[in-house]
């Protein structure tokens, strides 16, 4: 009885929240009510079969799309150029772009024209680390806009993309159609991260470019077909944004619909003053450290950023940081401490090994 009790309520929660799913297509919503009668005469006869775990998840996602849901963009060029000032150093170049993208979509919006329809895809190129993902997000951030990033390099199949039919044990939505759910706005900001790491298989690579394109399409989008969710639903609305370490695997057809805005590696001076007017501030903050717990020789500076002179980007800087300000985190609260000030002789000793 327990057991029929608990199907009993998990039916009630999947039928409220059917019903006040806002914007849910009607035809769509007849559906999911025909699966919840089928699921109410399977719980009846005290039937419980893994149909029931399949449909419950299905109409579960399906009623967690946001259909209407979105976020009111700030149009607002001025509180773009700030935001990239301040979490950008350098970069000149590719903030000039982004606000002359940024510009465009302003100037359509205001006068009521669809403005990422008619707004190329950014694609932001340049090796590891210097700072693609970062700038992605500030241009959401600026935005208002929700942000989620979709790792590429992951993706092995378009059925990833795509999803995989509920007709499969293993079904599931697409990692796009998740991106929507996990925001819970119709218009985020989705960063493809890295799709020239899409798929090593020259057949699979250009399977998976086939359906990239299908996405960011503005003539197809509005009726995305996720295998799973077997429904059209619209992606126009969202700002996608690319990245790409380099574009010699990307096909023509999807390099014709990209804007490329190129960002260049590092030179020491700048990595320096990244690390110690940027990184520094912020992971001081997340090892628990004040400004006055940890002190560096402003001399030392070019001896930390030296080493890594090779690595075009700033990820292998901020691991080091971040080394260093967990071995000080450690001394004070094991109160051997109270201050560190880190100079040319005890340097050796907190660079990590």
């Amino acid at each position: 009885m327990a057991g029929k009790e608990f199907l009993f309520e998990e039916l009630k929660t999947l039928n409220k929240k059917v019903e006040t799913t806002e914007g849910l297509p009607i035809d769509l919503k007849d559906r999911l009510n025909e699966m919840i009668e089928r699921l109410e005469r399977m719980a009846n006869l005290g039937h419980y079969a893994s149909e029931f775990d399949t449909l419950s998840r299905y109409i579960d996602t399906v009623a967690s799309i946001p259909w209407t849901a979105e976020t009111k963009d700030n149009l607002d060029l001025e509180n773009a150029k700030q935001a990239l000032e301040k979490n950008h150093y350098g970069m000149q170049y590719a903030k000039d772009r982004i606000l002359e993208y940024l510009a465009t979509l302003i100037l359509l919006k205001k006068r009521g024209k669809e403005a990422i329809s008619k707004s190329p895809i950014l694609l932001l190129v340049g090796l590891q680390g210097v700072g693609k993902t970062t700038l992605a997000y500030s241009v959401a951030e600026t935005l208002g806009r929700k942000f989620e990033r979709i790792a590429m390099g992951g993706i092995g199949s378009t059925l990833e993309l795509r999803g995989k039919s509920k007709a499969f044990p293993e079904a599931e939505p697409g990692q796009i159609v998740k991106a929507l759910i996990k925001t819970g706005v119709k218009n985020p900001l989705i960063l493809l991260d890295e799709i020239d790491k899409a798929s090593g298989e020259q057949g699979l690579r250009m399977d998976i470019m086939a359906v990239l394109l299908e996405i960011l399409d503005p003539k197809q989008n509005v009726a995305f077909r996720d295998h799973y969710i077997d429904y059209p639903v619209d992606l126009s609305n969202v700002l996608f944004i690319c990245s790409a370490n380099n574009t010699g695997t990307l096909s023509a057809a999807l390099m014709d619909r990209m804007e490329i805005i190129k960002m260049p590696s590092y030179t020491d001076n700048e990595k320096l003053v990244i690390a110690r007017d940027y990184l520094m501030p912020k992971i001081l903050e997340n090892s628990g450290l004040s400004l006055g717990e940890l002190e560096i020789d402003p001399d030392l500076w070019p001896g930390i950023v030296r080493p890594f002179g090779y690595d075009s980007g700033i990820r292998s800087l901020s691991r080091t940081l971040e080394s260093i300000c967990r071995k000080v985190a450690k001394e004070i609260v094991e109160g051997k401490t109270k201050k560190v000030i880190i100079n040319a002789d005890n340097l050796k000793y907190y660079l990590p090994q």
